[in-house]
């Protein structure tokens, strides 16, 4: 994917077909929202595509695992009453997995 910053992220979010991503990277955030909107319908259909695209089945897991885990977090923290983060403990949490990944060290 291209350097993460804030102009990037907005831009997808508000239209990823005029996004600046690779038409790969499209493909692969269009079958992550089926994931998270619409899991017990995906088929082999959906996965061809991605191939089409060059991603691998291994890189396709870790999409899949990374929405999956994304959504149980949420539930839990919104089931649990964590508090949310303020923005700009988001934004700190962005550059931190941006320049050394999820694994803290």
């Amino acid at each position: 994917m291209l350097g993460g910053n804030e102009a990037l992220v907005a831009a997808v979010l508000e239209d990823l077909d005029h996004s600046p991503l690779t038409d790969a990277e499209k493909v692969l955030l269009r079958f992550v929202d089926k994931v998270n909107q619409q899991s017990p319908s995906i088929s082999p259909a959906d996965i061809e595509p991605l191939h089409e695209a060059g991603w691998t089945d291994e890189q396709i897991y870790y999409a899949i695992t990374v929405c999956a885990l994304f959504n149980f977090y949420n539930r839990w923290i919104d089931a649990t009453g964590v508090h949310a983060l303020s923005d700009d403990a988001h934004r700190e949490g962005g550059k931190r997995s941006a320049t050394t990944g999820y694994v803290r060290k």
